[in-house]
């Protein structure tokens, strides 16, 4: 469903050359669990990035089925992005002065013409709710993230990551700053998702817990694929 194809990534630091992905390859099946692990520093975030078009490869392709996402105009990349997929960060990126219902509906709203306004803001609204009593935030809708807990503003991004159906969900150290049982409890919350939606899990982590949940491992050392389980 999902694949990248010799992809590379270079950034110009002064006169130098750095190259921070070197020629990865592989792909994951739609429904299944990709957890992507190395070293800080390895080149896992660029990836995830670059598989989620929030950047464009040096070199290489980000195939979606045939599509090369990579290649397309930056106006297409956000039709895709915003169809396509789903982000989940180790801090969050909540807007602090927006309620827990508010950030979710976000990715929904933000489509909206002036004529859909009215309509669509109160079906995005719904879906909301539906969702923060899906990651069993429903009496928390109405705080803002500064009233939450570290693990209750990750489920909110974890909603607001699902607030468009998303067939991929990209997480990047999603329970990196979480304490270990808070962690599991976001570990066992992504996998009732996948089981319940069929959504693909691609997951850049330090925890084995969450490596041991996924079916495929690529393994990135100094920006190249070094094993494939």
């Amino acid at each position: 469903m999902l694949s990248v194809r010799n992809l590379c990534k270079d950034y110009q630091v002064g006169r130098r050359k750095l190259r921070v992905l070197d020629g990865v390859s592989f792909s994951v099946e739609q429904g299944t669990m990709l957890s992507i692990e190395g070293p800080s520093g390895a080149g896992k975030s660029t990836l995830l990035h670059l598989m989620g078009i929030l950047d464009t490869p040096t070199e290489g392709q980000v195939l979606y089925g045939s599509r090369d996402l990579a290649r397309l105009s930056g106006r297409e990349q956000a039709y895709w992005r915003n169809r396509l997929f789903g982000f989940v960060f180790q801090f969050y990126h909540l807007l602090a002065d927006f309620s827990a219902l508010e950030n979710v509906a976000l990715p929904a709203l933000t489509t909206l013409g002036v004529g859909r306004w009215r309509r669509g803001k109160k079906s995005a609204l719904a879906r909301a709710r539906e969702l923060l009593e899906t990651v069993g935030l429903a009496k928390r809708a109405d705080h803002k993230p500064s009233q939450l807990s570290g693990g209750e503003r990750q489920r909110v991004a974890i909603a607001r990551a699902l607030m468009n159906a998303p067939e991929v969900l990209l997480c990047d150290e999603p329970t990196g700053n979480l304490d270990s049982r808070t962690g599991q409890n976001i570990l066992a919350l992504l996998c009732r998702v996948r089981e319940e939606t069929g959504t693909t899990l691609v997951v850049v982590t330090h925890d084995p817990m969450i490596a041991a949940k996924a079916e495929k491992t690529v393994h990135i050392v100094d920006g190249r694929l070094v094993e494939r389980q």
